[in-house]
C-alpha cells in the first residue's frame, strides 16, 4: 500500500518564508484529540488513530505529536480484536500497534487539560512529553473528533469547548509565539461553528459539517457492532491514498474532493485568516 501523503500537512513542509510573516518555518507538531468515550464512538477514537498513523508515516515523531485518547478500546471487553484498533472492516491495518504513544488518556482528557496544552499555561509537574513545546517557527496541525453541536465541541458527554475558549486559545498562542501556521481540522456535527469565533492571523480551518448539519459514520464492522470511521474521515483518508509524494497537490484540491452527497453534509473550509495562496501548497 502506498505511504499515505496527506496534503493537510503540505502547510508544514514547505519551508520557505511567505509574504505575511518574516520567520522561517522550523519544526512541524501534531495536536490529536478523540474527545469521546464509551464503545458507541469507537470511529471517533478511529479517526483520531487513522490521522496519528499518517502523520507518523509523514516523519513527524511521536515527541511532537499529542494524542489525547479518552478511552482504552484495544482493552474494551466487547473489542472481539483485543489490542487492535481498525478504521475498516478488512482489518487490514491495526491502528493501535506496539508503537502508539498516548500522551493523555481517560479522564485527563478535558477541557482543561486541552486549554492547558494549548496555551502551555501546566502545573509545574507536567512532564514535557505532554507539553506542546511549539515556538514561532512551529506549524501545528489540531485534528479533533468527537461529538459537537452549534459552537461546542463536547468533552466525553460531561463537559464542553466553545468556539469562544478555541478562539481565545488560539490568539493567547499566537500572542506568544506558539505558532507559524495552524491548520485545525474538525469531524464533527457542525463542525464549522467551532471556527466562529477565531481571529488570529496564520490560521486554516477545515470542518466536515456546517450549522445545523450532522456528520454522519461511514461504515460498520459486523464483527464489532459498531461504525469504525466518520464519512468525513473516510473520504480524507481516501483523497490521500490516491496520491502520491510527486503530486502536485494543494489543500485546495484536498477540499474540492469532498462530495457532499457522500458525506451527506456540507464541508466547509475557512481561509479567511490565512494570508499565503492556499494553491501554492504543493509537494
Amino acid at each position: 500500500m502506498k505511504v499515505l501523503v496527506i496534503i493537510l500537512l503540505i502547510i508544514f513542509l514547505t519551508n520557505t518564508v511567505d509574504s505575511s510573516s518574516s520567520t522561517m518555518h522550523t519544526n512541524n507538531w501534531a495536536v490529536l484529540v478523540c474527545t469521546s468515550r464509551f464503545w458507541f464512538n469507537y470511529r471517533h477514537i478511529a479517526n483520531t488513530l487513522s490521522i496519528y498513523a499518517t502523520v507518523k508515516r509523514l516523519g513527524i515523531p511521536d515527541e511532537r505529536i499529542i494524542l489525547m485518547l479518552p478511552d482504552d478500546m484495544p482493552c474494551n471487553a466487547r473489542n472481539s480484536y483485543p489490542s487492535q484498533v481498525f478504521n475498516n472492516e478488512n482489518h487490514k491495518l491495526n491502528l493501535y500497534g506496539e508503537k502508539v504513544e498516548v500522551d493523555y488518556r481517560g479522564y485527563d482528557v478535558n477541557v482543561e487539560n486541552f486549554l492547558r496544552l494549548l496555551t502551555g499555561r501546566h502545573e509545574p509537574n507536567i512532564p514535557r512529553s505532554k507539553r506542546l513545546l511549539s515556538d514561532e517557527g512551529s506549524n501545528i496541525l489540531l485534528f479533533m473528533s468527537g461529538h459537537g453541536s452549534d459552537q461546542v465541541l463536547k468533552f466525553q458527554e460531561k463537559e464542553d469547548l466553545y468556539s469562544k475558549d478555541l478562539a481565545d486559545a488560539v490568539n493567547e498562542m499566537k500572542e506568544n509565539h506558539r505558532f507559524k501556521e495552524l491548520l485545525i481540522m474538525v469531524d464533527t456535527c457542525q463542525a464549522a461553528t467551532l471556527f466562529s469565533d477565531l481571529r488570529s492571523p496564520g490560521v486554516l480551518a477545515i470542518g466536515s459539517s456546517v450549522k445545523g448539519e450532522s456528520s454522519y459514520s461511514h461504515h460498520s464492522d459486523l464483527d464489532l457492532g459498531v461504525s469504525v470511521v466518520d464519512r468525513f474521515t473516510y473520504q480524507t483518508l481516501n483523497f490521500l491514498e490516491r496520491i502520491n509524494l510527486y503530486d502536485n497537490d494543494s489543500l485546495s484540491s484536498l477540499f474540492d474532493s469532498y462530495n457532499p452527497y457522500l458525506l451527506e453534509s456540507t464541508p466547509y473550509y475557512r481561509k479567511d485568516l490565512y494570508q499565503r495562496n492556499r494553491h501554492r501548497f504543493s509537494l
